[in-house]
């Protein structure tokens, strides 16, 4: 009921934000608009342009957080976070729209240019709206920040960057009234081409999230730590972690346990680890693996560890295992992506153990390295 409420506050947030952003880009959209045409300022029409995408990009985020917060059916049973990334999707090619048609247009007034004609009211009125439209973006900033919200992050970020933009405008404006030097439709084209590269960074991140990419670094060491620290808990490998949108996040491990703790401790254990991990990191562990520990092979072991180290790429080796019963060795390898050759260098290590202890199977299973 907890996670439900909090869900719920999230969205309002965040649909509140989109409606002040909606109301304050439409209004400054008409402003500039007016200022523009009546001062022939292709750079302030084209601003203006650029509001009001700013206000259909808040449209389409209130809309695509209302189906984020849909509950998960039987179709979707991770649920529908993941439209907030779509959504995201949606905004960059608005964007990209945008600044593509803006440097056509840009281009055009260099080959064709007009005169621009400002007056002291013009000016004073862009003065204040760049200051309004920063203002504007470093609040959508801070709460998309505090509700963990990429897509008003994107829409702070892009709002305090469209006010320096407009801030080059109001420069270029006083540069032609105190030097008779028109640089409108070359400020223009500047313009155009930083939106279009804001709006593929947009597209590329929004991408990376829903292909799936890796955990930062430092969120996966604090997991790993976290788990280690447990009594019973020799080691933590294998860390898997899936998106299904913002606070919706689902992982598997595996856990190193000596081999002699009963089926009782291990279910206690796990239980205790799943709760720490989403109190600290809002991420439910929906599978902890086992891997049995022997102390009394530690000698093996160290062996095969020499084996396998003395191979580059090799990032990590664990879960070993003797099973004296039907005589096989048992262990994980995860091997660098920057491998020429993985598979050889699989095939190379299975058959330098194996000939090291020939009365013996070995089995090696090669992990992949999602998060270090």
């Amino acid at each position: 009921m907890e996670v439900v409420e909090q869900v719920t506050s999230r969205d309002k947030t965040i649909v509140k934000t989109g409606l002040i952003g909606i109301a304050a880009n439409a209004i400054l959209a008409a402003i500039k608009a007016v200022v523009g045409f009546a001062s022939g300022s292709i750079a302030i029409i084209l601003d203006a342009v650029n509001n009001l995408s700013d206000a259909l990009s808040s449209v389409i985020t209130i809309v695509g957080i209302k189906i984020a917060g849909k509950n998960p059916d039987k179709e979707h049973p991770f649920g529908y976070g993941r439209v907030e990334y779509l959504t995201a999707i949606v905004i960059g090619v608005i964007i990209l729209y945008t600044g593509g048609t803006s440097v056509v247009e840009s281009a055009k007034k260099i080959i064709s240019p007009n005169t621009p004609n400002y007056d002291t009211i013009s000016l004073v009125l862009i003065a204040v709206l760049v200051a309004v439209k920063f203002a504007l973006g470093l609040y959508t900033q801070r709460v998309g920040q505090r509700v963990n919200s990429d897509s008003l992050i994107a829409s702070g970020v892009d709002a305090k960057f469209d006010a320096l933009v407009s801030l080059g405008t109001l420069l270029a404006a006083l540069v032609f009234v105190f030097f008779g030097v028109s640089l409108e439709a070359y400020l223009g084209v500047a313009i155009s081409l930083l939106l279009i590269k804001a709006a593929l960074e947009i597209l590329r991140d929004a991408i990376d999230k829903i292909l799936g990419e890796r955990m930062p670094s430092s969120e996966s060491s604090q997991i790993y730590k976290c788990i280690g620290s447990f009594d019973g808990v020799l080691g933590a490998y294998d860390l898997i972690f899936n998106d299904y949108g913002p606070d919706k996040k689902l992982g598997s491990v595996h856990i190193e346990v000596a081999h002699d703790m009963n089926a009782a401790q291990i279910d206690a254990l796990t239980r205790r680890i799943q709760n720490e991990i989403f109190a600290k990191f809002n991420i439910v562990l929906d599978t902890i693996g086992i891997y049995a520990f022997n102390k009394e092979d530690n000698a093996t072991r160290l062996n095969v560890e020499k084996i396998v180290f003395g191979h580059k790429f090799i990032k990590q080796m664990h879960g070993f295992y003797i099973n004296k019963e039907t005589n096989t060795i048992t262990f994980d390898i995860v091997i660098d992506f920057n491998a020429p050759d993985g598979s050889a260098l699989y095939r190379e290590i299975l058959s330098q153990v194996s000939s090291a202890y020939p009365s013996y199977k070995v089995i090696i299973t090669r992990d992949t390295d999602y998060n270090g």
